[in-house]
């Protein structure tokens, strides 16, 4: 049987220090996830309202968050700021407010997107009943919104738990991190052992989104 370098895990503490790698990723995925969530949602629905300024602001913030690239924006974040302003940034708090910022931009555009496509005539019958802006949207417009949300935003979290493994190029030590580090140490005595040791890492990443891809379908068959 060929050596697929699976033995290294074994060693000492190298799986154990992999589990801790990729809670130090979900921790900065999950932190962002609920900024983005809240932040995401209220930028949304004041990008939805008939504000010329808003919607200038909110258009350019959108833009320049989607051309530069999430690296650039850790670099920027983590090297450049700390620098310029004196402040004493961990890598873990750039990288929670580089993805917050990432992740804010695609919510509120979602949350946008979402109330756009309720037609007219639900904010008119709401009107109509004689129900005022703020249960307009609480009563009636945020569930359908929410609904229409689902497959969206959960597509949102599983790309953010993934781009987490940048956080590695601003020496954050998570699960990409350690794998590299593991792989170093033992790349003497197992020159495989960079496909055990990714491929063990593929698969914690995969039981890591997939659960959040079974609540998304089971929320969307229970409110179809």
């Amino acid at each position: 049987m060929p050596d697929m370098g699976f033995d290294v895990l074994l060693k000492g503490k190298n799986f154990l220090r992999l589990l801790g790698g990729l809670g130090v990723a979900l921790k900065i995925s999950l932190m962002s996830v609920l900024i983005s969530i809240i932040l995401g949602t209220v930028l949304g629905i004041l990008w939805h309202h008939n504000n010329l300024f808003i919607k200038a602001v909110m258009r350019s913030y959108l833009e320049v968050i989607r051309i530069m690239p999430q690296l650039v924006l850790l670099f920027i974040v983590y090297f450049g700021t700390t620098r310029s302003f004196g402040w004493n940034l961990s890598g873990e708090t750039a990288s929670v407010i580089v993805f917050s910022l990432w992740g804010t931009a695609e919510m509120s555009d979602l949350v946008r997107g979402a109330l756009i496509s309720i037609s007219a005539h639900q904010y008119e019958s709401a009107f109509a009943l004689g129900l005022g802006k703020a249960q307009v949207y609480l009563y009636v417009i945020l569930p359908q919104a929410i609904r229409r949300l689902i497959p969206l935003s959960i597509n949102l979290v599983t790309r953010m738990i993934k781009t987490t493994s940048l956080v590695l190029m601003i020496g954050v030590v998570e699960i990409i991190k350690v794998a590299q580090q593991i792989i170093e140490a033992n790349r003497m005595s197992s020159k495989n052992a960079a496909f055990g040791v990714y491929l063990t890492v593929f698969v914690m990443y995969f039981l890591a989104c997939w659960p959040i891809s079974l609540l998304a379908r089971k929320l969307e068959k229970r409110w179809r």
